[in-house]
């Protein structure tokens, strides 16, 4: 079992690895991603949560990017539920993934 240390730091890791991508990006095409993402998400089932998403993507990329890696409380909260899928290719995803799988598990 992943412990949630373990999971908020991979979670970091990959907000980070987007982060680059988008910053690579001089179209900043990650971002209409997300918004597409979470207005899709919106109409399948609306929450509060989503809502806040929004609220954070009408927003300039540089304050999108701080709330992306943010490592306090409101950045891993706002992880879980982040409109961000799809940006990394499934390759880069599971490098991620493949650099938490070893790591030991919380007693």
């Amino acid at each position: 079992m992943k412990s949630h240390d373990m999971i908020d730091r991979r979670s970091l890791a990959l907000a980070r690895a987007i982060v680059a991508a988008i910053d690579a990006d001089p179209r900043r095409q990650g971002l209409q991603t997300a918004r597409d993402t979470c207005a899709r998400w919106l109409v399948a089932a609306p929450s509060p949560v989503i809502r806040e998403w929004q609220n954070i993507l009408r927003g300039d990329w540089p304050s999108i990017r701080n709330v992306l890696i943010d490592e306090g409380e409101e950045g891993r909260r706002l992880r879980q539920s982040s409109p961000f899928c799809g940006i990394l290719s499934n390759k880069e995803r599971w490098a991620l993934y493949r650099q938490f799988q070893h790591e030991p598990q919380a007693a």
